[in-house]
């Protein structure tokens, strides 16, 4: 109970203080329960970038439209138990709980037990994601360095560099950029 009331702490903390994104939890935005979950032996070694290979959104109803179809997609079609990715990211830079820390997703073939997925809405293979999105993903992976959840010399991926993957995501524009970011 005491790390739980640290751990809550510290978010609030890492809110106030820039270093955390605001999380627009699973109730907020109206996420189905899960059929399952798994856990996460944190702290974890990878960060990885996924874009959702669809239409941009650039407002927070919008945004939350998609997240919705992501999960519904991905229980109904795919047959997963939730949706795949541990945050979605919203042109406007919103941050959508997806499983949300400590849960294994499946965002990653053969990697989801060892990182998180981080999503960004929209096509990147010739445009790039807003700036506000790019800096929510990094505020919300420097988050997780924070709070134990990532290590602090973790390793950042595409998903298309991890062995298996035969995919463009996420998207080559925003795949380049990624490689300048800290930890690629």
């Amino acid at each position: 109970m005491l790390g739980l009331v640290v751990a809550l702490i510290c978010l609030q903390t890492y809110s106030v203080n820039g270093a955390c994104p605001h999380i627009i939890t699973r109730a907020e935005w109206g996420a189905r329960q899960p059929n399952g979950e798994w856990f996460l032996t944190n702290p974890v070694q990878y960060a990885f970038i996924h874009h959702s290979a669809g239409p941009d959104c650039h407002d927070r109803a919008t945004c939350q439209a998609q997240v919705k179809i992501f999960q519904n997609y991905h229980m109904d079609t795919h047959g997963w138990p939730d949706i795949g990715y541990t945050y979605v990211i919203g042109g406007d830079g919103s941050v959508f709980e997806g499983r949300g820390w400590d849960k294994v997703g499946a965002h990653t073939l053969n990697y989801n037990s060892v990182g998180y997925g981080f999503c960004m809405i929209g096509t990147f293979t010739s445009h790039m994601p807003t700036a506000a999105a790019q800096q929510a993903v990094k505020d919300l992976i420097d988050c997780g360095v924070q709070l134990g959840k990532i290590k602090r010399e973790y390793t950042l991926r595409g998903h298309r560099d991890m062995p298996g993957s035969s995919t463009e995501c996420p998207g080559t524009m925003l795949w380049n950029a990624i490689k300048h970011w800290p930890h690629y």
